[in-house]
C-alpha cells in the first residue's frame, strides 16, 4: 500500500492531497495542470513539498514533520517518463542492464530473460535507441525500470508522445506489467481510455485537490466527474465473452444482458471491460423495434444533469451496470425523463472500438463475475 499526503503552493493553485494506492495500477487522472506530475515527482523525490509524507508499506520515503527525506536514489522507485530517455550510446541490452546497477544488494532480482520475453524486445537487444520506434523505446524503458528491482513504479503519461497506433501497440504491455509483475504502479494520465483499460483504482485530481477516488468502473461511470470534458465521458461495464459468431460479431453477457461487438481477439469465457461513450448512447421510453442497433439495455434513470449548453448527461441504472447517455436537454424534456423513469439505452455495435475492450483485471473491486481465466 502506497500512502501519500502532500501540501505545496504552486503558481496556479495550492496542492493539497491525500490518498492511498492499493496494489495494482493506480491512475492519477485529470486535465493538464491539475497537479498530477507534481505528485509523482514528489513521490520520486524530484521536488520537495512544503509538508507531507509518503510511505510504501512500512517504509517511510519522506515525512517532513519527522525530518525524514530519502534522496531519489535510495527510494527504490522506477520512473518511466513520457519519452524513453534511453542512453543513446548504449545498446538496448546495455540500457536494460544499466537498471541493475541501481538494484540494492540483496534485493530480489528480476530475470532478464523473463522481462525481455514479457515485453517482446528480444529482437531489439543489439540495436541502438536511435533505431527504435517510440513504442519500442517505451518498452525498453519499462524493462530498465523493472530490472532496477524497484518497490514502486511511476509512469508519467508514458503514452503522451505516441501516436494512436503506437499507443495501441504498447498498452498490452502495460496490461501485462499490471497483471504479471507484483509491483505497485502509480500512473499519470489525462486519457479516459487509458484509465478504462489499465486502472485498478483511480484518483481524480482537479486544481490540486482529490475530486474522486475509487475503482475505474465507479469513477468513469460517475456523471459528476468529467475531468477531461463531456466528450470523453462514458461508462465501464464488466462482461463475459460468450461466443464468436460467423457473421463477424462477438457476443458478450453483462449482468445477464447480451452485448454484440465487432469480433474480438479474446477467447470465449474471458472476462472483459467494455467502455461505452456517453455520446454513443441514445435513449428510448419504449422498447425499440425495427432498429439496426443490436444492443438494447433496459434500465432506470438515476440522474439527469444539465450543462451550460444544450446538452444533458443521463445516468441509467441497468443490470449490466451504470450507463451514461449524452443527449440534448430538449430530448430529455420531450421524453419526459426524470429520476425513476424506466427507459432503454441503445448502443450501436460498431460504435464500440476494439481499443475500448480490454481484459478485466484480476480482483477488480465490486466484481461479481469471478476471476480472470
Amino acid at each position: 500500500m502506497l500512502s501519500v499526503a502532500l501540501r505545496q503552493k504552486l503558481s496556479e493553485f495550492s496542492l493539497e492531497i491525500s490518498f492511498e494506492a492499493p496494489p495494482g495500477v493506480t491512475v492519477l487522472f485529470g486535465g493538464s495542470g491539475s497537479g498530477k506530475t507534481t505528485v509523482v515527482n514528489a513521490v520520486a523525490g524530484l521536488n520537495r513539498p512544503e509538508t507531507g509524507h509518503v510511505a510504501l508499506n512500512d517504509r517511510v520515503l519522506f515525512d517532513l514533520d519527522r525530518g525524514i527525506w530519502l534522496p531519489p536514489h535510495r527510494r527504490r522507485i522506477g520512473y518511466i517518463f513520457q519519452e524513453g530517455r534511453l542512453f543513446p550510446h548504449l545498446t538496448v541490452q546495455q540500457n536494460l542492464l544499466f537498471g541493475r546497477w541501481f538494484a540494492p544488494k540483496g534485493a530480489a532480482r528480476e530475470d532478464l530473460d523473463r522481462i525481455v520475453t514479457m515485453l517482446g524486445i528480444a529482437p531489439l537487444l543489439s540495436r541502438q535507441p536511435g533505431d527504435l520506434s517510440g513504442g519500442e523505446k517505451q518498452r525498453v524503458a519499462i524493462g530498465r525500470a523493472l530490472l532496477a528491482s524497484p518497490d514502486l513504479i511511476l509512469a508519467d503519461e508514458p503514452l503522451a508522445a505516441l501516436d494512436e497506433a503506437r499507443k495501441e501497440e504498447i498498452l498490452p504491455y502495460f496490461e501485462r506489467l499490471r497483471d504479471e509483475v507484483k509491483i505497485p504502479v502509480l500512473y499519470v494520465s489525462h486519457s479516459a481510455a487509458e484509465v478504462a483499460r489499465l486502472a485498478t483504482s483511480v484518483v481524480v485530481l482537479q486544481d490540486g485537490k482529490v475530486q474522486r477516488q475509487g475503482s475505474a468502473a465507479e469513477v468513469l461511470s460517475d456523471d459528476r466527474v468529467m475531468p477531461t470534458g463531456v466528450r470523453a465521458a462514458g461508462a465501464l461495464l464488466e462482461a463475459r465473452l460468450k461466443r464468436h459468431h460467423p457473421d463477424g460479431l462477438s457476443e458478450l453477457e453483462a449482468g445477464g444482458l447480451p452485448l454484440f461487438l465487432p469480433q474480438l481477439r479474446q477467447n470465449p469465457g474471458s472476462l472483459l471491460r467494455v467502455r461505452i461513450l456517453a455520446q454513443d448512447v441514445i435513449l428510448s421510453r419504449h422498447k425499440p423495434e425495427g432498429l439496426s442497433a443490436l444492443n438494447i439495455l433496459p434500465g432506470t434513470v438515476q440522474h439527469i444533469r444539465g450543462g451550460n449548453g444544450p446538452g444533458a448527461m443521463v445516468s441509467l441504472k441497468t443490470d449490466a451496470g451504470r450507463v451514461l447517455a449524452r443527449i440534448t436537454q430538449r430530448s430529455a424534456k420531450a421524453l419526459e425523463l426524470e429520476e425513476g423513469i424506466h427507459c432503454y439505452a441503445v448502443v450501436k455495435s460498431v460504435a464500440i472500438a476494439r481499443g475500448d475492450v480490454s481484459g478485466k483485471i484480476h480482483g477488480d473491486a465490486g466484481s461479481k463475475l469471478g476471476e480472470t481465466p
